[in-house]
């Protein structure tokens, strides 16, 4: 009997571990989708390639495109959504980077390294959150097209793009970004706040305006009560034809 309970709770736990597994993956899946989904809305003239599942890679390809120029650079993401960061993604994304030839690549992550609190640069690789990266991406895409339109001669082609690469890198563009995506992330805080701020006065208001019309109705009420038809009907606070007090009770 001891052993049947043992391994009830362990069919149980196995169980458990199988659906959160499932969860999770859903979960990363979801946001796989959203990134693509967003970036695809915001910058139309790029291609957002997708990594098909089971494929070595990350999750996306975002090729940079604008009207004059095509292929400036290519950002590559990949979505985490675990309960831990792994730092063994760092170096398998990097490879990743390096077989797909992109430029720079952005780990998308609901939980940050254990050594970062918010979006960063670590070991070559822009890591953030989901939020952040709305921000960050633009940023990135951006440098990429004004550094793309700086080197596009083909003279020394290959030692340009190592500085393109070494640029996006670098701790002044780290600095930089993080400055931007500081004011973007104050913006929709301070938008937050103020839709937080309107709904509250909406809600007071409509209060308000509540509390009048039913003082209204009592002063009207007690007042026909006692006039009757000498008083002049007000239509709109008058019950509809057909109905009285008596039937909207019931």
């Amino acid at each position: 009997l001891q052993k049947q309970l043992e391994d009830q709770k362990n069919l149980t736990e196995e169980m458990k571990r199988k659906q959160e597994q499932g969860s999770m993956q859903l979960q990363g899946e979801v946001q796989e989708l959203a990134i693509e989904e967003w970036l695809a809305a915001q910058f139309p003239l790029d291609s957002i390639e997708e990594i098909k599942k089971g494929a070595r890679g990350g999750d996306c390809i975002q090729i940079v495109n604008t009207r004059a120029r095509q292929n400036c650079g290519a950002i590559y993401y990949e979505s985490k959504r675990t309960k831990d960061f792994q730092p063994s993604w760092i170096e398998k994304f990097k490879a990743d980077i390096r077989d797909k030839g992109a430029n720079i690549g952005v780990l998308v992550t609901e939980v940050m390294p254990s050594d970062m609190y918010r979006m960063g640069l670590k070991d070559g690789i822009w890591i953030c959150n989901y939020e952040e990266f709305k921000g960050l991406c633009a940023v990135i895409r951006e440098s990429i097209v004004q550094l793309s339109m700086a080197v596009s001669s083909q003279e020394n082609k290959g030692d340009k793009m190592h500085m393109l690469y070494d640029y996006l890198t670098s701790n002044t563009f780290r600095m930089q970004v993080e400055a931007i995506v500081e004011g973007f992330s104050q913006m929709k805080a301070d938008l937050e706040g103020e839709k937080r701020s309107m709904q509250r006065i909406w809600k007071q208001r409509e209060k308000q305006l509540e509390k009048v019309i039913t003082n209204t109705i009592d002063m009207y009420g007690s007042i026909k009560g006692i006039a009757g038809n000498a008083i002049q009907a007000v239509k709109a606070l008058e019950l509809p034809e057909g109905e009285s007090f008596e039937d909207d009770i019931t």
